[in-house]
């Protein structure tokens, strides 16, 4: 198996295993969303909680070029630490919500 087909393996579990937590209050339901043809994996939250509509993106993981960009982390336990802990490098890890000129601050690929 080639490295691109580890990660899709990696960051799918990641993303059920984020998913398959519930919010503690409200009526939210969280999806995985996930599109293996284009490397696409998010987990959304989708509900109500009492009278104020949620629907937003929970994590958002793309794969390119052969690294794996975490484009959105809305959780509190990072997503680069579980996926560090998978077993993908750090050098293939891209914080890409962060703007291009800090990423070389980081201990991750540049992107």
């Amino acid at each position: 198996m080639d490295r691109t087909e580890d990660y899709r393996l990696i960051v799918r579990k990641v993303i059920e295993e984020y998913a398959g937590y519930k919010p503690s209050h409200g009526r939210i339901e969280t999806e995985a969303v996930i599109d293996r043809e284009h490397d696409h994996y998010e987990v959304m939250h989708v509900g109500w909680d009492g009278v104020r509509r949620v629907h937003g993106c929970v994590v958002h993981i793309d794969i390119r070029d052969g690294k794996v960009w975490i484009e959105y982390d809305g959780t509190s336990r990072p997503v680069a630490s579980e996926l560090l802990a998978a077993g993908i490098p750090r050098e293939d890890i891209v914080l890409g919500f962060h703007p291009t000129e800090l990423r070389r601050h980081a201990a991750f690929a540049q992107g």
